[in-house]
């Protein structure tokens, strides 16, 4: 048996729907609004998560990159983040010439406010919340400290569309938020990604920048080429369609796969009452973590480490901040495929093969592992 970490859910509504766009030839726009395609699928995501305006994008990292040149992030801003996140979010920061100042994380692997809070210094200007794994950050309490010191908000929900506080969608906490559609993601449009916010203003500027600062009446401002495909924008609608079915089948997968390996004392992922989380990556930790993945390779199991580096240890980002819960996650995390595809029968044979390798972990890692 072999099991993708993640692979997108395609069929023949997809394929129709990009048909379309290849039968009426209009395959891009650049028209202020977009095509009429990209505007339906804006519109559907609106809905969706209960924002009032939604800009698509041509990836998730346009989507960040555009939202803190549109916050007015300049050259020598600190901007406050996670180290452990996918290296785009540094680099979406660093391409307007700010620097990343890396702060700690929770056990849930998401910022942490206290870490947050002793880094604010008057060189910072915003805080990224990452919503990693689909987990829910902290993000009121992110949204009181930016209030409190006069900070913007931009959330990374790259990895979290589906998922809940409160019954309020994530992204859709702050002035604007970021989403992918990368394939790995709970839904996909080929590449693509998309902001959401419930400010007019940000709304326009954002489609003048994704359209070379373009506006109704010509160009009027500094912009780049971010906009999203019409083939894209009709795939992401088809999937938009599926995204509660998508989701129903990622948490009983989950559900299933925390009843099986909860007697084995690694941290599993549960979330909090209020919270409801899209398990876009289904996260453990365990002992001896390396190891077992190559066993759960060597079984045909596609499990991954996400994120063996924290980026405050990658080349470009390295420095000497000390980061005790984010180091620690990164020498035990371990992400199980829990999508769609992944039938009952497949949850169990993870289960099984899992039992296997944490039992033969050694004593020494066991002890690290509790630290």
């Amino acid at each position: 048996m072999r099991i993708a970490i993640n692979e997108p859910s395609l069929g023949a509504e997809e394929i129709r729907a990009v048909s379309s766009v290849l039968r009426n030839g209009r395959l891009t726009s650049a028209q202020f609004h977009g095509g009429a395609y990209v505007q339906a699928f804006e519109s559907a995501v609106a809905s969706y998560v209960g924002a009032k305006y939604v800009i698509a994008m041509a990836s998730g990292t346009a989507a960040l990159q555009a939202s803190l040149y549109i916050a007015g992030i300049k050259k020598g801003d600190h901007i406050l983040v996670p180290s452990f996140t996918f290296i785009a979010t540094a680099n979406a920061i660093s391409s307007l010439g700010a620097k990343p100042i890396f702060v700690d994380i929770l056990q849930n692997y998401t910022i942490d406010p206290d870490d947050v809070a002793k880094k604010i210094t008057k060189k910072t200007k915003a805080i990224i919340p990452v919503h990693l794994y689909g987990n829910v950050a902290p993000i009121r309490d992110i949204v009181k400290l930016a209030k409190e010191y006069d900070l913007q908000v931009i959330e990374d929900a790259a990895q979290s569309l589906g998922s809940t506080s409160r019954k309020k969608h994530t992204g859709t906490f702050s002035d604007m938020g970021c989403f992918s559609m990368y394939p790995s993601k709970v839904i996909t449009a080929g590449e693509g990604g998309f902001v959401v916010t419930n400010n007019k203003k940000l709304h326009d500027q954002l489609l003048m920048f994704r359209n070379h600062g373009i506006g109704p009446r010509g160009p009027q401002t500094f912009g780049l080429n971010f906009r999203l495909p019409e083939i894209s924008a009709a795939l992401g609608t088809a999937q938009l369609k599926k995204l509660d079915k998508f989701l129903k089948m990622r948490r009983r997968n989950a559900n299933l796969l925390t009843k099986l390996i909860s007697d084995m004392g690694i941290i599993l992922p549960i979330p909090p009452k209020d919270t409801n989380v899209n398990y876009s990556l289904y996260t453990v930790a365990v002992p001896d973590r390396d190891n077992i993945l190559r066993k759960l390779y060597q079984k045909g199991i596609g499990a991954a480490a996400y994120y063996n580096m924290p980026v405050h240890k990658t080349p470009f980002f390295k420095n000497a901040t000390r980061l005790p819960v984010t180091d620690w996650a990164a020498l035990h995390v371990l992400s199980l495929p829990v999508h769609p595809h992944v039938s009952t029968r497949g949850i169990e044979y993870i289960a099984k093969i899992l039992h296997e390798a944490v039992w033969e972990a050694s004593e020494t890692s066991w002890e690290v592992f509790a630290r």
